[in-house]
């Protein structure tokens, strides 16, 4: 059993070329937010040692839903996914991360830094130091989330910044309008899939890195197999074995394949019962995002006594219900038209920036 260090986020660059260097013992990093630190220490139980055999870091994940868990990552794992990602891209080069390194996508960034050899630029997270980032002659990457980039793309001069990088995009799904504009402005985006229990993205652009197979069950659910795969999820040893098979994770996802490449079509627990009709609440969040824009509405399933699960929405626009149901009458089955719309003035988000559904859907009385 091994201690467990606790880094604050400006230490991880050094924390991680220690373990990955084997002169230090697993750590976690903490958010810089206290409250958020609070929460996570209460998950993580840092005063309890780590069994796991060549742990590196522990990390948190959640999702958008369900309960948070302390995920252990070991260094063979974290040194796989970066030469992974070297190999699939232009081999290694300058990392900027303008994401916390508490979570798996800003984490990664350091250790595809370290694996280059040499550190990460950190910006904030609205790029506003990008502009003004001095690059070697070498390849150039950075990792958004997609509100990141869409954010960058309307604004020229992060736009132009933008151009001599490769941009690793994940932690959300992503949409094709916005991949276009992105495309068009002369930048080149790399779409990932992955999750903390796979050091991150090891699907780039639907095809699998060297060495990680992509596995579907019969109703979709994706397994990832490969060396990049996580220890286990820390203390919580039946969790793990819901999840884990040697180097084979199940996720929550469902995908299906579209020639060679994966694509992912949300959660398995998306799928909502509404009337005794089936609704597939991501594939209606992926047309409701085409029709009126990504990220102006949320739609949601929560439960209802009548239907089973009620279809609501909600938006931070002056959208009308009316006319959020005009908008989607032909689209989509009318089993899935939203039945109620309420007006936030914000999204509420994760720590690692996506949106908050499940705050969203707690809001809703049955």
């Amino acid at each position: 059993m091994t201690d467990l260090r606790l880094v604050p986020s400006a230490e991880v660059p050094d924390a991680v070329k220690a373990v990955l260097d084997g002169a230090a013992g697993p750590f976690a990093p903490l958010p810089d937010s206290p409250t958020e630190a609070a929460r996570w220490l209460e998950v993580l139980k840092p005063e309890l040692g780590v069994e796991e055999a060549d742990a590196a870091v522990v990390v948190p994940t959640s999702g958008s839903t369900g309960n948070p868990r302390a995920v252990v990552l070991s260094r063979s794992a974290l040194l796989a996914a970066a030469m992974a990602s070297h190999e699939r891209l232009d081999g290694p080069g300058a990392w900027v991360c303008p994401l916390a390194p508490h979570h798996v996508a800003g984490l990664m960034v350091h250790v595809r830094a370290y694996v280059s050899g040499r550190p990460a630029v950190t910006v904030d997270q609205h790029l506003t130091g990008l502009p003004d980032v001095t690059l070697p002659d070498v390849p150039a990457y950075i990792s958004l989330v997609p509100a990141q980039l869409y954010r960058a793309l309307r604004q020229s001069g992060v736009r132009a910044a933008l151009r001599p990088y490769t941009v690793l995009l994940g932690g959300a799904a992503t949409d094709r309008a916005e991949l276009e504009r992105a495309k068009e402005s002369g930048i080149r985006v790399v779409t990932t899939y992955g999750m903390s229990e796979t050091c991150g993205g090891v699907v780039y652009d639907g095809l699998p890195l060297a060495g990680v197979h992509v596995g579907l069950d019969d109703d979709g659910r994706i397994s990832l197999t490969g060396p990049t795969t996580f220890s286990g999820y820390r203390l919580d040893p039946g969790a793990t074995a819901q999840v884990l098979d040697g180097q084979t994770f199940l996720t929550s996802d469902r995908g299906a394949w579209v020639g060679d490449r994966l694509d992912v079509r949300g959660r398995s627990d998306d799928v909502v019962i509404s009337g005794g009709v089936n609704v597939d609440i991501a594939q209606l969040q992926r047309i409701i995002d085409r029709a009126l824009g990504v990220e102006k509405v949320v739609v949601l399933g929560v439960p209802d006594p009548l239907w089973g699960a009620r279809i609501v929405a909600v938006t931070t626009s002056d959208l009308s219900l009316d006319s959020l149901r005009d908008r989607l009458d032909g689209r989509v089955e009318r089993s899935a038209l939203p039945r109620d719309l309420r007006r936030v003035d914000a999204f509420p988000r994760t720590s690692s920036g996506k949106v908050d559904r499940r705050t969203l859907a707690s809001g809703w009385e049955a």
